[in-house]
């Protein structure tokens, strides 16, 4: 059954799931017996919104660690395939690898059947990315271009059966949910697309 996505004052769900980087496991309640969480749930690792927006975040590990705040991720893939790709392109914050939806759907993030707005909506953010690389390529095939032509090289991805199976199910939202050391739920993004955090400042401020 499905049900509203998360927001603030609602609890988080609690998780340990296997490491998409490492023969280890990462728990949420770990995590936040250290400090305030902010979880970012992404879709698979087909998805090369996803892959990019993981490596855009250096940064923001960065400066997230110096206010106290863990950054943590979760894909869903299977912990073989995750780290397969991770070795070669490493995280800069801890991730975990779900093998299925069952977390995505624990906080609450909904699934759209890949129509044709969604797929003109796809088509729309990768525009914009490879404008944002100074790219241009015709009409309707931004989305196939960035996939296959920008990111995959770059990041030493490659589509496996596994990836292919996922990509083709309904489009899962991703969420970002900034979570207090006392496991309520403070602030919360849901979306089809990714986009950019808050300034740190600004999620420091919602704690």
């Amino acid at each position: 059954m499905s049900r509203d996505p998360l927001g603030p004052g609602d609890r988080a769900p609690d998780f340990t799931l296997p490491a998409a980087d490492a023969e280890s496991t990462v728990a949420l309640a770990e995590h936040l017996r250290r400090g305030p969480v902010l979880l970012t749930l992404l879709r698979g690792l087909y998805c090369p919104f996803c892959r990019r927006h993981i490596s855009q975040l250096r940064p923001t590990c960065e400066a997230l660690r110096a206010a106290g705040i863990v950054l943590l991720g979760v894909v869903i893939a299977s912990p073989e395939r995750s780290r397969r790709y991770f070795k070669h392109f490493p995280p800069c914050f801890p991730i975990a690898a779900a093998p299925d939806r069952a977390t995505h759907r624990a906080y609450g993030l909904p699934e759209v059947l890949r129509t044709p707005e969604v797929r003109q909506g796809t088509e729309r953010e990768a525009v914009e990315v490879l404008r944002e690389l100074g790219l241009q390529v015709p009409p309707g095939q931004a989305a196939a271009v960035f996939a296959a032509g920008i990111i995959s090289k770059s990041d030493a991805f490659e589509m496996t059966p596994e990836d292919e199976a996922e990509g083709q199910r309904p489009v899962q939202a991703a969420g970002h949910f900034l979570i207090g050391r006392d496991g309520l739920v403070r602030w919360a993004r849901v979306d089809i697309g990714i986009a950019p955090l808050p300034p740190v400042d600004e999620l420091v401020s919602m704690l």
